[in-house]
């Protein structure tokens, strides 16, 4: 055993994922294989104490409290090695339950909303009148009891009855209930029954799969590593300790957190205020790649780092205004004439609608426009619902999987036998932008993608909305990122949260997403400022995947250690 070993390095992989709960669940693995604290010499062996188990079940029957125990079969094939002291038991070798009764008066009711999980304990039952009593009111528990929730084991509803409860309690027929006799201490079993050991017997013997369970029979011939009693009392004390270890650790994670988030705010600020310069932003993105790993401890809170740019970006804050540039009243214009002119476009535009905008337009910076997406829309429209297949000699369609994580895919790709009226209305052209209209899933509806080039002149399928617009006029990136920023995001998933099955928006619903539109020069320095942070971004989550990576076998090689002492396999982990 080497826990102290583990403790000294444990700062250096606190970050690993889910260290805390892993070491909280590591410290009840080593608990159950004697590893966890010294065996003493002087203890009575555990072999005496199945004995005077017996003894007691059988002084229990013949007072008629429990009934005949069962003979059970013995283990013949240790699941592990045990101290020499200890002994391998079946669950009901050492427990009995208390017999059923139907309630006929006040009583204190126990079911699965009463544990507190975590404490381990029975916090919150309810007093109830006979009349009140649920059909699965009937087991009899009392204090000094173990609880064990056989449906849904997984859930770890384990708890110690602490207190002699007024009215008497019952307990729901969910619950094992498990009476050690005295003679095997309730936070030992509790301390068994929520270890790695046992959580794998239990998936490996429940049964069902909505609400998956484990049978009487089955929970009663679980093994049971069993130490003596007086080792049971140090084995709980030091799991105590560790546990309330575990928890400040906890607390002190929690707390770098906090720090950490405040400092990656701070960073960020600098990075992606308005005021600075191009000759000052390689300077800012250095210091933010240097100090954000450390301030950054997952890959998945560079999600919230990257929205956090895109809405700086489309809200006018990422770079500064140039009162010499053309505003965007004027590409919105020269878009108009461009719709107009274009005889061919099957879109449904949004009329007779203000200029779009969640704020009084004094307030948009300088040159900007408030607009919905039809206003900046040569044309919009649907594709083809025609069924594609793997024939190469037909027209190539862009489906949903192809619009994927902000690009277009040519991965898998699907061919249609489109006429050649079709191919000419479902033509992309690069610079396009295909966004999803319908799915499943609420996050993917509206997520688009600009069309590459090696895309052009496909088609496009039925679930996607082609968005024309005037290139020249619009930079189409920069629409990209609108449709991604939480101005857009919320417009899109509030309509339609509630809405059950597949989720849709239409080409008109898409046509009134509104957002500011900066003049055109200004949509290029905000698009490539933005390149630059996600390629940031970019290198921060590869550090921190890699720092991740490199946590995890650390850890790892940690509690390997400490199970089985092998020397060099910490260095082995660096």
């Amino acid at each position: 055993m080497n826990v102290e070993r583990l403790l000294e390095v444990y700062g250096q992989i606190s970050e690993a994922p889910d260290a805390i709960a892993r070491l909280r669940r590591f410290v009840l693995d080593l608990a159950v294989r004697g590893k966890l604290v010294e065996q003493d010499a002087e203890d009575e062996p555990a072999s005496e104490l199945l004995v005077r188990i017996d003894r007691e079940r059988k002084r229990l029957h013949s007072l008629s409290e429990i009934k005949k125990p069962k003979k059970l079969p013995p283990i013949d094939i240790a699941p592990f090695d045990l101290p020499s002291s200890w002994v391998w038991a079946r669950m009901r070798d050492v427990t009995s339950d208390r017999g059923q009764e139907i309630p006929s008066a006040q009583f204190t009711y126990i079911d699965v909303s009463a544990i507190d999980k975590e404490a381990g304990v029975v916090s919150d039952p309810k007093v109830l009148e006979r009349d009140e009593a649920p059909s699965r009111a009937r087991k009899i528990a009392r204090k000094g009891d173990v609880i064990y929730s056989c449906v849904r084991p997984y859930l770890l509803n384990v708890a110690v009855i602490t207190e002699d409860f007024e009215p008497s309690p019952i307990a729901s027929t969910a619950f094992a209930i498990l009476n050690g006799y005295n003679l095997v201490l309730p936070w030992y079993l509790w301390i068994a029954l929520r270890s790695p050991f046992m959580v794998e017997c239990v998936e490996r013997d429940q049964r069902g799969q909505a609400y998956p369970a484990i049978n009487d029979k089955d929970f009663s011939l679980l093994p049971l590593p069993l130490p003596p009693l007086t080792e049971q009392h140090r084995i709980v004390d030091r799991v105590n300790e560790l546990m309330a270890l575990c928890d400040r650790l906890e607390e002190a994670r929690v707390a770098r957190e906090e720090t950490r988030n405040k400092l990656t705010a701070a960073s960020l600020t600098r990075l992606t205020a308005p005021e600075t310069s191009t000759d000052e932003f390689p300077a800012h993105a250095q210091f933010a790649l240097d100090a954000l790993p450390s301030l950054t401890s997952r890959p998945d809170q560079i999600k919230s780092l990257r929205q956090t740019i895109l809405n700086l970006a489309v809200r006018g804050k990422l770079v500064e205004q140039d009162p010499k540039d053309e505003p965007a009243s004027v590409s919105l214009a020269k878009i108009a004439e461009a719709r107009d002119a274009d005889a061919s476009r099957k879109s449904k535009r949004a009329r007779g609608l203000p200029p779009a905008s969640d704020t009084e337009a004094s307030e948009l910076p300088i040159g900007w426009a408030g607009v919905r997406l039809s206003d900046i829309a040569v044309s919009m429209r649907y594709g083809t619902s025609t069924k594609c297949g793997a024939d190469t000699s037909l027209v190539p369609v862009l489906r949903i999987p192809n619009v994927s994580l902000g690009e277009v895919t040519l991965d898998d790709m699907k061919f249609g036998p489109l006429n050649e009226r079709e191919q000419a209305d479902l033509a992309l052209a690069a610079g396009d932008l295909l966004m999803i209209r319908s799915n499943g899933s609420l996050d993917i509806v509206g997520r688009s993608a600009v069309v590459p080039i090696e895309a052009d002149g496909m088609a496009f399928a039925g679930y996607l909305v082609r968005l024309r617009t005037d290139v020249k006029h619009v930079n189409t990136k920069y629409v990209w990122m609108a449709m991604n920023s939480q101005l857009i995001r919320d417009q899109i998933e509030k309509p339609i949260r509630s809405a059950v099955g597949l989720k849709n928006v239409n080409l008109t619903e898409f046509g009134n997403l509104s957002f500011w539109l900066p003049p055109l020069a200004e949509q290029h320095r905000i698009v490539a400022k933005v390149d630059a942070l996600m390629t940031l971004c970019d290198r921060l989550e590869v550090a921190l995947t890699t720092v991740g990576a490199t946590r995890t076998r650390l850890l790892e090689a940690l509690l390997h250690e400490a199970l089985e002492p092998a020397t060099g396999a910490l260095e082995a982990a660096e």
